[in-house]
């Protein structure tokens, strides 16, 4: 049976996790990189996640974080995974004692397979557009003939989904999750509690016509 988890990254505030959470959101994201429009401080991310209800999964992002700040940012914060999007080898994802996912920037003549190999410790890997000089959040689908092989790790899917499109990418890549942000954005940084309710049921509708049933059954 599929079941599709979803997980609504870039959470800036605690009303926009709790209206992630009353939608269905399997996961939120934290960002922890500065130069983002949607990156918390500790403080900031300490409040939101102490109003996290149990078996919501708190995700944290890092972008090339020395190992030292992520210790004190997990000294300080209950992060339940950790999500990598810089050039992080391997052995610097694997040292935190948490389970971890590796971002990779979806680009032609990319060797999905061999990337699996190396992050082979990871949870997921999760796909994302490739830009120049951008790590993530682009906010741009890529071209998903490039995943359609099966991968050695599970697939989380990311870049440019939206409530319109996350169906047809579910039909196509059948991927174990689903991660949005500006997708389900009034602004950068800020949710739309309609756009995350709207985007879940897409979401749920494409796993219940994978499960040869309607959403409403």
């Amino acid at each position: 049976m599929t079941y599709t988890r979803i997980k609504i990254c870039g959470i800036t505030s605690s009303d926009d996790a709790s209206a992630a959470i009353a939608s269905g959101a399997d996961a939120i994201g934290l960002v922890f990189y500065a130069p983002s429009p949607r990156a918390v401080t500790v403080a900031e991310a300490a409040k939101i996640v102490a109003g996290i209800p149990p078996f919501v999964s708190v995700v944290g992002l890092f972008v090339d974080e020395p190992a030292d700040s992520i210790e004190r940012i997990l000294a300080s914060v209950q992060i339940d995974v950790l999500q990598f999007h810089g050039d992080e080898p391997a052995l610097f994802c694997e040292q935190f004692r948490r389970p971890w996912i590796k971002a990779l920037r979806v680009q032609a003549g990319m060797d999905l397979a061999a990337c699996c190999g190396e992050y082979h410790a990871a949870r997921s890997v999760l796909l994302d557009s490739w830009q120049q000089g951008v790590p993530g959040g682009t906010g741009r689908t890529f071209d998903w003939s490039l995943a359609q092989r099966e991968l050695a790790l599970p697939v989380t899917l990311a870049g440019g989904l939206d409530e319109f499109n996350v169906g047809d990418a579910i039909a196509r890549l059948r991927p174990a999750a689903v991660d949005v942000s500006g997708g389900v954005e009034q602004s950068p940084g800020r949710k739309d509690a309609g756009k995350i309710r709207r985007f879940i049921a897409a979401v749920r509708t494409a796993d219940a016509l994978l499960n040869g049933k309607s959403h409403d059954d």
